[in-house]
């Protein structure tokens, strides 16, 4: 949850959130509800050593139910066809489509399309098989927090482009759910960005249009043809601060709050190249295993949010340590559930057992422990919060004082599940890599536990949702050392560029790259500095 989102203010009309379908008016709308054939492009992903995920959308002409041929070659001519099968795009599932072919040989590059009997013939994609054996090299790029009418999505372009790159990890927030206007607000809003619909996604139909209109966008299209993703949702393909039975961003006016649930996730199942499978793992050959946890609406206990703890009659210090030695210290307050978590930890010892050199997690909130001491007076005269914002800034206050993070959204706002993760990568003998997203800023963890060494996380920025540059009028450097000197784990930031990471894996060192967009207001390929970090195996932090 970033800063600036917090309980909504807008309170929508019982017209508001309606079916999609009425949404027929709009003309972007109109379009991509009309719109025929292979009308997104086509992905892949969930890669296996041989196997693979494959995914398109087609619409016949007469809006039925359609059988598509799916044809697999080492070449873009595919004069020699190595692999196939078939798929369906189906009217009951958005006329999406997904097959796995297997038989494939591992780690090899191979391209893909689907053809219609009408002959019809979709984009040629490219994907890769996961390789086995002895791995010299393997490279991740990490995206989270896309925000489409935030800006352009220049990051996924950059990416795209790359030859460097094996696979693609998306850690959440692929797409938002709010009303157009509220995030970014109607004067933060870059021209030409068209998002569907314009109201809350809150139904099946919402969800659907939504994603359609994310899936519009040329540069996702061509990251998504171009290399296999694994993704993992986040609280935004749902609802702001969204937990196993609830959300922040959830009120009984908007129904039942499960049954909005499964309309997200479908939605997402249909529109990606997911299995739909909540938690996952792949192995890099002798590598690394990978391993994408589901922290977010599987089991995830429900958030405990600070800003009316510290406005409660009484002290609001002593609110928030009675707080935090309570309900925050509670061991059964969880991100993952007893099944996950055992799932996970007995994969990262089995991954160490088979000899794989890195336990890399992906996952969507951050990891590492980010606190602040009270905020100087040069800062608060600084910041350009929404109106909402003055609850946040009382809770931020009282909370450095009690010795509470910022943020409970994420792994700080559920310690004991936290401990019980980094203790059993310590007891795996793990060289833990954590991947997150949602912060929308960039950082770097050293992690610990019962101050030992326990692996680093490499924080990503967002593809296009603002950071903390769009709220304090202080030189990001400052706002950086800030944090740092308040933090112990916390050992780089940076607050004020949108872009995405390069985590590049070797058998002694794993190197994360921050690249940094020149900006987003406008389509460009251009960068800046970025900026390097480095931790060797076996060490379980970051080098110097």
């Amino acid at each position: 949850m970033p800063l600036e989102i917090g309980r909504r203010e807008l309170v929508l009309s019982a017209g508001l959130g309606m079916s999609a379908l009425a949404l027929m008016g709009s003309g972007a709308a109109a379009q991509l509800l009309a719109a025929r054939g292979f009308t997104h492009g086509v992905a892949s992903g969930e890669p296996g050593p041989a196997s693979i995920l494959l995914w398109t959308r087609f619409v016949a002409g007469n809006g039925s139910d359609t059988r598509l041929t799916v044809e697999i070659s080492e070449a873009t001519d595919f004069r020699v066809i190595r692999a196939g099968g078939s798929a369906h795009a189906r009217r009951d599932g958005d006329f999406t489509a997904r097959t796995v072919i297997g038989g494939l040989d591992p780690g090899r590059w191979y391209f893909y399309r689907f053809v219609s009997a009408d002959g019809a013939v979709s984009p040629v994609g490219r994907t890769r098989t996961l390789p086995v054996g002895s791995v010299a090299r393997f490279c991740l790029g990490v995206f989270s927090c896309a925000n489409l009418p935030a800006g352009w999505f220049n990051a996924y372009a950059h990416a795209a482009a790359r030859d460097d790159i094996d696979l693609m990890v998306h850690t959440g927030d692929y797409f938002y759910e709010y009303p157009l206007g509220y995030y970014p607000r109607a004067n933060r809003m870059v021209a030409g960005r068209v998002m569907e619909p314009p109201t809350e996604a809150i139904r099946l139909a919402d969800y659907r249009l939504r994603l359609a209109s994310y899936r519009a966008d040329p540069d996702l299209q061509r990251l998504h043809q171009m290399f296999p993703m694994i993704a993992q949702r986040d609280d935004h393909e749902l609802a702001n601060d969204s937990w196993a039975h609830g959300a922040e961003n959830h009120t009984p006016d908007e129904g039942d709050y499960e049954a909005r649930k499964r309309a997200s996730i479908r939605a997402y199942d249909e529109w990606l190249p997911v299995s739909g499978r909540a938690w996952s793992s792949y192995e890099v050959g002798d590598l690394a295993t990978i391993f994408r946890p589901e922290t977010r609406l599987t089991a995830r206990s429900a958030w405990l949010d600070t800003r009316p703890v510290a406005d409660a009659p009484g002290d609001p210090v002593a609110n928030l340590i009675a707080l935090r030695d309570g309900p925050l210290a509670d061991p059964k307050r969880t991100l993952m559930g007893d099944a996950q978590e055992q799932w996970l930890y007995q994969g990262m010892a089995q991954s160490k057992r088979r000899g794989a050199k890195w336990q890399v997690v992906a996952q969507q909130v951050l990891v590492g422990q980010q606190k602040l001491p009270e905020l100087p007076q040069a800062m608060l005269s600084n910041l350009k919060l929404p109106p909402e914002g003055a609850a946040y800034l009382r809770a931020i206050n009282a909370s450095a004082k009690a010795g509470l993070p910022a943020d409970l959204d994420g792994w700080a706002g559920f310690p004991a599940a936290r401990a019980r993760f980094l203790s059993a990568a310590q007891q795996a003998d793990a060289d833990l890599i954590v991947l997150s997203g949602d912060s929308h800023n960039a950082w770097a963890f050293d992690l610990a536990q019962d101050g030992k060494p326990a692996g680093v996380e490499f924080g990503g920025h967002s593809v296009t949702s603002a950071g903390l540059e769009e709220y304090i009028s202080v030189p990001p450097a400052l706002v950086g050392q800030f944090f740092i000197n308040a933090s112990p784990e916390l050992k780089w930031a940076e607050t004020s560029s949108r872009g995405y990471m390069a985590v590049e894996l070797t058998p002694d060192k794993v190197t994360g790259e921050w690249v940094f967009m020149d900006g987003i207001a406008t389509r460009s390929l251009a960068t800046r500095q970025g900026h390097k970090m480095q931790v060797e195996r076996g060490r379980r932090v970051f080098a110097a």
